[in-house]
């Protein structure tokens, strides 16, 4: 299990450079509506990548010990996504709904590039 925290590290520290190059762009450029959507989606998909760590860290820890485990928490990232729908639903004038879709979607992207960076590191 020590493996599967240090790839979450490295894959919260792409996400942290994602958002850094986000809040340069809603600083220094005129779209600050997208960039603001990128910031909220982004930020609840860490969330949610945050989220699915602990459940399967609990989920790898019951399974050791021969417990039953519920679930990893579908749902309730289900409803985050959902919450931050409604956020930019709320307040179109500062956030664009498809740039927060977009950014929802921006934990999943970093873990697929990550998974073929290390596997083409690993072939080599």
């Amino acid at each position: 299990m020590p493996e599967f925290r240090v790839i979450y590290n490295r894959q919260r520290k792409w996400i942290f450079y994602l958002l850094s190059i986000y809040v340069l762009g809603w600083g220094f450029t005129s779209y600050k509506t997208i960039f603001s959507g990128l910031i909220l989606g982004t930020c609840f998909s860490f969330l949610n990548l945050w989220m699915l760590v602990r459940k399967t860290e609990r989920f790898d820890k019951a399974i050791a010990k021969g417990k039953k485990v519920a679930s990893l928490g579908s749902l309730q990232r289900m409803a985050t996504a959902a919450i931050a729908a409604i956020i930019a639903l709320k307040y179109p004038q500062y956030f664009n709904i498809v740039f927060v879709v977009a950014g929802l979607m921006t934990s999943y992207f970093v873990i697929m590039i990550d998974y073929f960076y290390h596997a083409m590191k690993i072939h080599k």
